[in-house]
């Protein structure tokens, strides 16, 4: 039989041409990944205080939503459904009373409690640490990605502990204790196949602690939401975040009480007695205690600059009060450095004590910023970019 007979004259003839079948779309890089690691563990130091590394955590969850987590204490209270509608595994340290309020003394056990998980089956380990997360077993043929928030600072940076408030006998035990939790904390990074630090800052320390180089991913920050925040300034400057010694809120106090501006401080910690007392007989000093989220809107969007006098590993709040157009005067040094532009989106001070931060506010008086600037600055460090670098990195590592 001829091709095509039977045909209508001048009609095209069809026999023999193939419609291509349509090609699917190629998969994402989260949906690749979801694909290539079936089970994941995510394993975070801790679970009892809303923070900024357990934004970290949030964002892992998203971005493979059949995770179970692992940690060493938990308390259900102040998490979102995210958190709480899946597998989540304590370790015994949580059955321990008090330990949901006095997690942090139970520092010393917690490379036990990690080391006594069992993560065979698992295909893909990603631990988001500061303390012992990372040292958790890694069963064979494992990738184990480690996001570090910093190595632990307790037991490698000198002066850490020497404005903690310690009885005498636990100042007897901190060297043999710290001696002890470094070698402890150097033998967990082995385990580690990728660290992937948050900041520039992190990953020296990375490198100078455990001789390892790292990937650089800053964390993720809701940008989105301090974007949309109306910017009325006023005459005040304001210390946000929890009051704790490293922080140096006390620096903050002591700067605006010698120029004579008007501070509002909002936050509370176990410092706070000590800021307190700093403050006393100094006029226009405000300490608000913990505030809502609306409040807290309210307070960044009318202050004239933040303050952020202590070193932090990376430091969300400059880069929310940055979102919300807030320029920041900050102590240069770790990340506030990376994420403070001098003369740009604020100051930035070398000599961490009060004339440094008075010089500094001085200097920030004198500038005229762009608004715009400072918002858009803040644009770098948004949750999706955190999800697509990371994500990479793991592709990066699993390929490798």
């Amino acid at each position: 039989m001829i091709p095509g007979a039977g045909a209508p004259a001048g009609a095209p003839c069809s026999v023999g041409v193939v419609q291509a079948a349509p090609q699917p779309a190629p998969a994402s890089l989260p949906e690749r990944l979801r694909q290539r690691f079936p089970r994941v563990a995510v394993v975070h130091d801790w679970l009892t205080v809303p923070g900024g590394s357990e934004q970290v955590v949030l964002e892992l969850l998203e971005m493979f939503p059949h995770a179970e987590i692992f940690t060493s204490v938990y308390d259900p209270e102040p998490w979102p459904e995210q958190i709480t509608s899946r597998p989540v595994h304590p370790s015994w340290l949580s059955r321990l009373p008090g330990a949901r309020r006095h997690y942090p003394k139970l520092l010393p056990l917690m490379n036990g409690a990690f080391r006594s998980f069992d993560l065979a089956g698992f295909d893909l380990i990603l631990s988001s640490s500061h303390a012992c997360a990372k040292n958790v077993r890694k069963p064979p043929g494992t990738l184990h990605v480690c996001y570090c928030h910093t190595p632990m600072r307790y037991a490698w940076e000198e002066g850490f502990m020497a404005e903690e408030e310690v009885g005498r006998a636990t100042r007897t035990i901190l060297p043999p204790l710290l001696a002890w939790l470094r070698r402890q904390d150097l033998a967990g990074a082995a385990g580690v196949d990728v660290f992937v630090a948050n900041s520039a800052h992190v990953a020296e320390r990375i490198r100078r602690y455990y001789g390892r180089e790292s990937e650089i991913v800053h964390p993720p920050v809701h940008v989105e939401h301090y974007l949309g925040l109306h910017r009325e300034p006023r005459d005040y400057y304001l210390a946000f975040g929890r009051v704790v010694p490293y922080k140096r809120v006390d620096l903050a106090v002591g700067a605006c009480a010698s120029l004579g501006r008007p501070l509002r401080v909002a936050g509370d910690g176990r410092a706070l007695g000590a800021v307190r007392a700093r403050a006393a007989g100094a006029a226009g000093i405000e300490f608000l205690g913990k505030v809502p989220d609306s409040e807290r809107d309210a307070l960044l969007s009318g202050a004239r600059a933040l303050l952020f006098p202590g070193e932090e590993d990376f430091g969300i709040v400059p880069v929310e009060a940055q979102a919300a157009g807030v320029p920041v005067v900050a102590y240069g040094v770790g990340g506030a450095a990376e994420t403070v532009t001098d003369g740009v989106t604020g100051a930035l001070f070398a000599e961490q004590d009060e004339q440094g931060l008075a010089a500094a506010i001085e200097r920030f008086e004198g500038m005229a910023l762009d608004e715009r600037a400072v918002r858009e600055n803040a644009t770098r460090f948004s949750r999706e970019h955190f999800r697509e670098q990371l994500a990479g990195v793991i592709e990066a590592a699993a390929d490798g």
